[in-house]
């Protein structure tokens, strides 16, 4: 079977991975495939860093801005959306570039994890909600636990819908999802990929550039945003963005915006950690260290040589 040619560009937010991907695009050809699971989400610009036109420097993006906030919105479906996106680049004769930092999205995509989206219960999911709303969304991890411990791990307690949708699996079928996972890798995928992931030596680096970025959304009007999502009951989907929660006791005045403010870069902080743990599980990365490069050309040309080397480019 010829595989279809593919670069991906992972690694923790505020790591660099969007002017990468832009640099590269523009120096093969390429479209850019988001895998950003809050980027998706219409009006959510400044929390989710989504890139604006002028940074998209032209580059075509598919998978972002396209959704309303209060639409619910699966792994499964991400993956049918970036199938089709992926043909569609293809078909054109240009290279698809996937970019992101949502490491479920990246690695159900390439190894052509297939979903079974039959085995729901409404029913299920509202109590289970309710259940997160009553006890919090720790107690429905620690749930999961008990019959998925490996699933679990994987999870942030901030993850409600994937923790809902792992104990629905399995309530429903009796199948844990990881065992699900597994058995729908047994179709080979269907892309060429050669990965790249950018990192920092100096972890200490990577958390300056987290800081310096929450500062900058400040002054780009995160306040305003944030308080018009608080607001709108209807934008519930985007209460899990990092960004929005963090600043709503800034606004129920039960803490000072500056307190408020560092529990944001702490949690951004955190969550950079968390996306570097599950990008470091996979062997297939040639990781890139900025910090280690004497300009921003540098690591592009680094990208530029891994690609090359890795075959992707070769037709078959």
């Amino acid at each position: 079977m010829t595989k279809q040619p593919l670069i991906v560009i992972c690694g923790p937010t505020a790591s660099g991975k969007t002017a990468l991907s832009i640099a590269i695009a523009k120096e093969l050809g390429c479209e850019v495939v988001s895998a950003d699971s809050m980027q998706i989400y219409k009006g959510m610009q400044i929390a989710t860093a989504k890139p604006t036109e002028v940074e998209m420097d032209g580059v075509k993006h598919h998978l972002i801005d396209f959704l309303e906030p209060g639409e619910a919105f699966s792994v499964a479906d991400y993956v049918k959306l970036a199938h089709a996106a992926i043909g569609n680049i293809a078909s054109r004769g240009l290279l698809p570039l996937v970019c992101g930092g949502t490491g479920l999205y990246i690695n159900s995509l390439i190894d052509n994890i297939s979903f079974d989206e039959s085995c729901t219960s409404t029913a299920l999911r509202d109590e289970l909600l309710t259940l997160a709303k009553e006890k919090g969304n720790a107690y429905l991890l620690e749930m999961l636990r008990e019959f998925d411990p490996e699933t679990a791990d994987k999870l942030h307690e901030n993850n409600l819908n994937r923790i809902i949708r792992a104990i629905e699996v399995y309530k429903v079928t009796g199948i844990t999802m990881t065992e699900t996972v597994k058995n729908s890798r047994l179709v080979e995928s269907p892309y060429n990929v050669c990965m790249i992931g950018i990192n920092y030596a100096d972890r200490q680096r990577l958390y300056d550039r987290v800081n310096l970025r929450v500062d900058m959304m400040l002054k780009e009007g995160l306040l305003e945003e944030a308080e018009n999502v608080l607001n709108n009951d209807s934008l519930k989907t985007s209460y899990q963005a990092i960004g929005y929660k963090e600043l709503a006791p800034y606004f129920n005045g039960e803490a000072s915006l500056e307190d408020c403010i560092e529990k944001l870069k702490l949690e951004t902080r955190h969550y950079a950690k968390r996306q570097l743990t599950w990008f470091r599980r996979d062997e297939r990365i040639n990781w890139i260290y900025p910090d280690e490069c004497t300009s921003f050309g540098e690591v592009v040309s680094s990208a530029l040589d891994i690609i090359k080397k890795s075959g992707v480019l070769v037709k078959e």
